[in-house]
């Protein structure tokens, strides 16, 4: 896996001179490197399927409990698959995607490729604090994506909002990992604190920490605001990073924790709140989009808010249904990212009023949308209804495994709404996008005849991941024999199942309600959308945010101004000042020694005093000759 890393990292630095001697094919080549990711981990199906684990120990700094040690179980593999397959098909989408004439694109696919492996490590990382690495390497090599258009202020800014938020997401993250680390007897390895996991307030204290590193990274409500302004990247950075890869970094910290913390009760509190109001929050707010990739971007908000209820709730059905829903996920979202671009480049707009008559330009990408529609909405055979029927048996269940008996019910209310608003803007995206509209409706639509041709990059990668969605869905005991394994670490519930069909049943009659609400939806999509515009919100996230980082720009300014006043001896006072109180402070605190020897002999305090006063004369000195023959002096 080292080896893996490594040669991604190594590939990221040549990308540019690839690129740059091969065009916009270079990134053919570079695509080789995540499908090796890929490879590896099909390679691997036998020997997780087996429940043998791979691990590769490599001592660094043992003093520090620092060392490079990967671990790839069934949740490791299944997110190499992801990051590796999907990885791939995006780079190869880029070749059909970017113009010739672009400029960037050997930096873009540098900076690209070196994703894809930090991913790879983060998602394979058995040390909490080689985890961390990987995990801000993925947040600055994201800032660098979302900016890629640099000349473009939006760019600019989602950018800056991306990092600002995860980084300090990050930071809190880290803390948690230290408390937990050292509540768990200072071992570091992240498969022996799950296996045996501390208690105590600290620990809930370090779990709490974790957790706010998911909710930024992930764009989980309350910071749910900054994923939709990314929409500013290129859309292969969209399908992959928001899709597939970037976001589900957090999903995969709650996979990865639950097992061992989900008893908790904070843990469960917290893991409801976010993960409820994320799946319907987004959903409702993506009902109002009309631009294809803000569709996109409220919808992938809530499925990760799905995800992480799934996953983080603690019981074996759910993380089984939890897993499936994220494979499924990564196909059918990364799938309508990629139509959304190629509709992009070919008609020249994302907006769903004014497209008109693209399918019949573009039957193979209206087929591949329509796949990944019906997945993303929970049709049958397709993967994306395989999970979703796990998750409503797996959530009819919930109560007796985690909490009352009325959990259960209520999450699954919760469940069909989120759901019916998932079919609503599911099928609301693909008419605006592929549908010839009425002739009262295409006065203010672009031409059809207008509409060229996609290419075979714009229109293959996103087809196989269709595809791959729906051989997924048709062979379900495949799936369930794979992530079975990780289920089973889960400490409660029953385990589930993945199939096709599960008789009548209440999950069939969820799954009725919530398509057919959906359609009501979408046919009175023009109602909803002007009851939307006529409520009033009370406060938007995202404006809260620009609001505090404005108050912080001027906290600074004021502080700057106070204590910046260009007076070097002031400075000078105030580091002394600082050194003083500091350890003068911790000494006064700390238990006192047995014996204190004042000196050796009285006449030491003599130069004593002499050295204290020279040295306040020299940080009070403003000639620089006096206080360097002051200086001299105390020395």
């Amino acid at each position: 896996m080292l080896i893996l890393v490594t040669a991604h990292l190594i590939l990221a630095l040549c990308a540019p001179v690839l690129v740059r001697a091969w065009g916009r094919r270079g990134f053919l080549l570079l695509a080789l490197a995540p499908a090796a990711v890929a490879g590896y981990a099909v390679s691997l199906s036998g020997q997780i399927a087996q429940g043998r684990i791979p691990e590769q120990r490599v001592t660094w700094l043992p003093e520090l409990h620092l060392a490079v040690d990967f671990r790839i179980d069934t949740l490791s593999w299944l997110m190499l698959l992801i990051v590796g397959a999907v990885g791939a098909v995006v780079l190869v989408y880029c070749s059909g995607y970017f113009s010739v004439s672009a400029a960037g694109l050997g930096r873009f696919g540098g900076v690209f490729v070196g994703f894809a492996g930090a991913m790879a490590g983060l998602v394979t990382a058995d040390n909490t604090m080689l985890l961390f690495v990987f995990w801000e390497l993925t947040t600055v090599f994201s800032y660098l994506l979302i900016g890629h258009y640099a000349d473009r202020k939006a760019s600019r800014r989602a950018a800056m909002q991306a990092i600002m938020i995860t980084t300090a997401g990050g930071l809190t993250m880290l803390t948690g990992l230290i408390v937990l680390g050292e509540a768990g007897g200072g071992s570091y390895r992240l498969s022996e604190l799950i296996a045996d996991p501390p208690r105590g307030t600290a620990v809930t204290a370090g779990v709490i920490c974790v957790l706010v590193g998911v909710v930024t990274k992930s764009a989980l409500f309350p910071f749910h605001f900054w994923l939709p302004s990314a929409m500013a990247a290129p859309t292969p950075v969209s399908a992959y990073l928001h899709a597939a890869a970037m976001v589900k970094a957090g999903v995969y910290l709650v996979a990865r924790f639950a097992p061992g913390f989900s008893t908790l009760p904070v843990w469960t509190v917290l893991i409801l709140v976010i993960g409820v109001s994320t799946f319907l929050l987004g959903g409702y707010r993506a009902l109002r989009q009309f631009d294809l990739k803000l569709v996109l971007a409220y919808g992938t908000v809530s499925q990760l808010g799905l995800l992480v209820l799934l996953l983080g709730l603690g019981t074996r059905s759910a993380a089984l249904a939890g897993l499936a829903m994220l494979a499924a996920h990564a196909m059918f979202k990364a799938t309508l990212f990629l139509t959304t671009g190629a509709v992009d480049v070919i008609a020249g707009t994302r907006d769903l009023r004014k497209l008109s008559g693209v399918g019949r330009r573009a039957p193979v990408l209206a087929v591949a949308a329509a796949l990944a529609t019906a997945s993303m909405i929970g049709l049958p055979p397709l993967a994306g209804y395989v999970a979703k029927e796990a998750s409503l048996d797996a959530l009819i269940h919930a109560g007796a495994g985690t909490g009352p008996a009325w959990l259960g019910p209520a999450l699954v209310i919760v469940l069909v709404a989120g759901s019916a608003m998932t079919a609503g803007y599911g099928l609301r995206f693909w008419w605006g996008a592929f549908a010839t509209k009425p002739v009262a409706a295409s006065d203010a639509c672009i031409d059809p005849r207008a509409v060229r041709r996609p290419n075979r990059f714009l229109t293959w990668p996103p087809l196989l991941l269709a595809v791959a969605g729906l051989a997924v869905g048709l062979v379900p005991s495949v799936s369930d024999g794979s992530l079975a394994g990780y289920a089973d670490a889960y400490p409660r519930g029953s385990a589930g199942h993945l199939t096709l069909w599960s008789g009548f049943g209440p999950a069939l009659a969820a799954t009725i309600t919530a398509l057919a609400a959906g359609a009501i939806l979408f046919v009175c999509r023009g109602r909803v959308e002007e009851w939307q515009r006529r409520m009033s919100v009370p406060f938007e996230a995202d404006h809260l945010y620009r609001k505090f980082m404005r108050r912080l720009d001027d906290a600074a300014a004021d502080v700057t101004g106070i204590t910046q006043r260009g007076s070097l001896p002031f400075y000078l006072s105030v580091i002394l000042v600082v050194l003083v109180v500091g350890p003068g402070a911790a000494l006064l605190t700390a238990a006192p020694p047995g014996r204190v020897r004042l000196w050796d002999t009285p006449a030491q305090v003599v130069p004593m005093v002499i050295i204290v006063a020279v040295c306040i004369l020299v940080a009070r000195s403003r000639r620089r000759l006096k206080a360097v023959l002051l200086a001299g002096f105390a020395g």
